[in-house]
């Protein structure tokens, strides 16, 4: 009995000690914010917590007013923040909304050395989800491996490497965005995905420079260590490059650029927390983006206008000269970009220098669309089989409607988007139809059905059906 009472006693106070080390948050009673956000609390009768700031603006209106000669209470309620205070509230106050802080863990680095996938790993993870693209995914798989090292050791033997910003090059529907968006979940590492087309200098309508931090912050549960290793990817960077022939303002243009070479190359950012704009009433944080990882990508749609010039003046003299319409059909020929071409197109030297791996996507071919239709882990053919398959209906393509929905796609020159809106427009009338009559046990999409010369192959549940050829 006694080693019972005692092993109680024992549970008590340990009990005892947890509920002693609990904190609790106060919260302001005018604009509810924590004392983790606005600062150490001032407090008042009745178990009433006031924030720095509310008091400052209550001392300031009150000094207005009687400065004017005048002290007229009901301006009180007029200001910022302050304007759903109910008086009565004072007399009997509520009792304030405490959230209890849990107890301080001793924090584990963010990434671990050993747990960095190495490049083979990460290239054959990337090959599962995006066809083609091999050299893409190559130059991906090592830069994202030595920028983690990088980021894991902090430096090694007091040499500094330097980050391995990237820009990606390719038409559009290729890849690009797939690929980044694979790879932050593969690395289960924060990612922000932000639109270079909104972005402006500062003071002009439009979102900051520093929004792109922000939505990595925000994409980290604001947690600022985690966002600190985090990736930004960057889309339609071409439509920042430097306006040709322009009298006005270029605020979207070269100014952007410059205001983002501190943010590629490292540097002490002050940004909102849940906000987008400095300019929201909400408080900053500072997020360093040494070795925050940024992948810049657009489709530079007159870039090959600008490669094919500067070839044919080198091989457009003499004997030996190669014909100007040479490189007109060339499928390859964005391979061949220099940093010259892209400084021709409107991108300022600073801006390239901070981005040395430049590489670029191949635009998609009928054969890699086949293969986009039915290989990858969540591909676009499996998604309508799974959805039919809801239904207790089995969806198959033979090669012949393959081949048809990829000739369809190249003549949109859209790239892999164009294949979802043309699979759209003729699974329609089957997905319309299909749950009207339970007696259908398959469907086989014919290149007929997709070229409009004759329609769909309908089997009904129990009936004998064909093999499919190829």
């Amino acid at each position: 009995m006694t080693d019972e009472f005692d092993s109680r006693e024992e549970l008590e106070e340990e009990n005892m000690k947890e509920e002693d080390d609990t904190e609790y948050e106060k919260y302001c009673f005018l604009c509810r914010r924590s004392e983790s956000q606005a600062g150490k609390m001032i407090d008042l009768p009745n178990n009433i917590h006031i924030c720095p700031d509310c008091m400052q603006k209550s001392f300031d209106t009150m000094n207005q007013q009687m400065s004017n000669g005048k002290m007229n209470y009901s301006n009180l309620l007029n200001m910022p923040g302050v304007s759903m205070i109910d008086l009565s509230n004072f007399n009997n106050p509520v009792q304030q909304p405490k959230k209890i802080k849990k107890k301080k863990e001793a924090r584990k680095p963010a990434l671990d050395l050993k747990n960095i996938p190495a490049p083979h790993k990460i290239k054959a993870t990337l090959d599962e989800y995006v066809i083609g693209q091999e050299y893409a995914k190559k130059v991906m798989s090592v830069a994202v491996y030595n920028h983690y090292k990088r980021v894991a050791t902090d430096t090694m033997d007091e040499i500094d490497i330097e980050k391995s910003n990237m820009l990606m090059i390719g038409p559009t529907g290729c890849g690009k965005t797939y690929l980044v968006k694979t790879l932050a979940k593969l690395l289960d590492v924060p990612l922000a995905i932000a639109d270079a087309t909104s972005l402006t200098e500062a003071g002009y309508i439009g979102d900051d420079i520093e929004s792109v931090v922000s939505k990595l912050l925000a994409a980290a549960d604001n947690d600022v260590e985690k966002a600190e290793h985090g990736i930004i990817f960057i889309d339609e960077i071409d439509k920042i490059a430097k306006k040709k022939n322009t009298n006005q303002r270029d605020v979207s243009g070269e100014a952007v650029q410059q205001g983002m070479l501190k943010l590629l190359e490292g540097s002490e950012v002050e940004v909102p927390v849940g906000a987008n704009s400095k300019n929201a009433m909400v408080p900053l944080t500072t997020v360093n983006t040494r070795n925050i990882l940024f992948i810049c990508g657009g489709a530079f749609p007159d870039l090959e206008s600008i490669i094919k010039e500067r070839l044919n003046k080198q091989a457009s003299i003499g004997f030996y000269a190669d014909l100007k319409d040479k490189y007109d059909d060339d499928p390859h020929l964005l391979e061949k970009v220099t940093v010259d071409d892209l400084r021709n197109f409107g991108m300022i030297p600073e801006f390239l220098g901070r981005l040395p791996i430049i590489f670029t996507l191949n635009g998609l071919n009928e054969d890699m669309l086949v293969k986009i239709l039915r290989e990858p882990k969540n591909a676009i053919l499996k998604q309508y089989q799974k959805l039919l398959a809801l239904d207790e209906v089995k969806l198959e393509f033979d090669e012949d409607a393959l081949k048809a929905i990829a000739e369809k796609a190249m003549e949109k020159k859209t790239g892999a988007r164009a294949l979802r809106a043309i699979l759209e427009q003729y699974m329609l009338d089957i997905m319309y139809e299909i749950p009207k009559d339970d007696s259908i046990g398959q469907v086989i999409i014919t290149g007929d059905y997709i070229r409009g010369t004759g329609g769909p192959r309908i089997f009904l549940r129990g009936q004998e059906v064909p093999a499919l050829e190829g």
